[in-house]
């Protein structure tokens, strides 16, 4: 059974899609799936608690799906809940197994053992980092371009505390691929932006882009969408297409840039395409 196969039947750890797609985009969906392994059992949670947002990030994969289709771009996905451990969390954060996701304490996960700890990060957090590093060793090997996306969604509210932003850009100090997108975003009429809201890299959100782009100064952002907007196959398709269209042109004025400057200074698009290296 090859490793897609594997994911469908909920086994494999991650699914990487259109490996050898021709965009400069790499897309990444760190919290797509509720799926908990059996030796985890319900993790002590309700069926209610297991397909609610603090399992995966609802709507974030199809959005993917469809921004990675229009575009050509690869996607890699984590195929095990967050609940089993956060893919998108460093080793030591306090997080990386919760046993307080929002308000809904995680029985399952109190009291783990250095051990269970270790095993958890074997079944799924290493998988998928291990697939992205090798994802990117590959496309920068062939002098395709590798400028990674992450895409997640949020609550409308939180803790009680209503979030206003119907989508939110994540960043660092590197704005190549957040600046234009920011300015896109808020070009568009009834459209709140948050510019790191509701999350920002201090939150330790940013550590799968920090890892593997930030560490080889390949451009990256975090895109977070209000998942009611991304509740039904319209909103999905709407969004996709809307953030599928910025990338798009982002990736145009780009080539277009080096065409006519000779490559020279490709800099100043905020974009460097291909060839890309570290």
């Amino acid at each position: 059974m090859g490793a897609a196969q594997a994911a469908e039947k909920g086994t494999a750890p991650v699914r990487i899609s259109n490996r050898a797609g021709s965009s400069p985009f790499v897309l990444l969906c760190d919290h797509a799936s509720n799926f908990i392994p059996a030796e985890y059992g319900t993790l002590g949670l309700t069926l209610a608690e297991r397909f609610s947002h603090i399992a995966r990030d609802p709507g974030a994969l199809p959005v993917s799906q469809r921004i990675a289709a229009a575009l050509d771009a690869p996607l890699v996905e984590s195929c095990i809940s967050r609940l089993v451990i956060d893919c998108n969390r460093p080793l030591d954060a306090p997080d990386l197994v919760t046993e307080v996701s929002e308000r809904t304490i995680v029985p399952g996960n109190h009291g783990l053992s250095l051990e269970a700890r270790e095993r958890r990060v074997a079944v799924a957090h290493a998988p998928y980092h291990a697939a992205i590093e090798q994802l990117i060793e590959e496309r920068l090997a062939a002098g395709l371009g590798c400028c990674l996306v992450a895409i997640h969604s949020f609550t409308p509210m939180y803790k009680g505390v209503p979030r206003r932003w119907h989508i939110g850009v994540i960043h660092d100090d590197d704005m190549r691929l957040a600046g234009p997108m920011l300015a896109a975003l808020a070009a568009e009429a009834g459209i709140t932006v948050g510019d790191n809201q509701p999350y920002s890299p201090a939150d330790r959100v940013y550590y799968t882009l920090e890892r593997h782009a930030r560490s080889r100064g390949l451009p990256c952002a975090m895109v977070e969408i209000r998942n009611d907007e991304i509740a039904s196959a319209a909103g999905q398709r709407r969004w996709a297409a809307r953030l599928a269209t910025i990338l798009a042109g982002i990736a145009v004025e780009a080539e277009f840039t080096e065409q006519e400057a000779g490559k020279a200074n490709a800099d100043e698009c905020g974009v460097r395409l291909q060839p890309m290296g570290r």
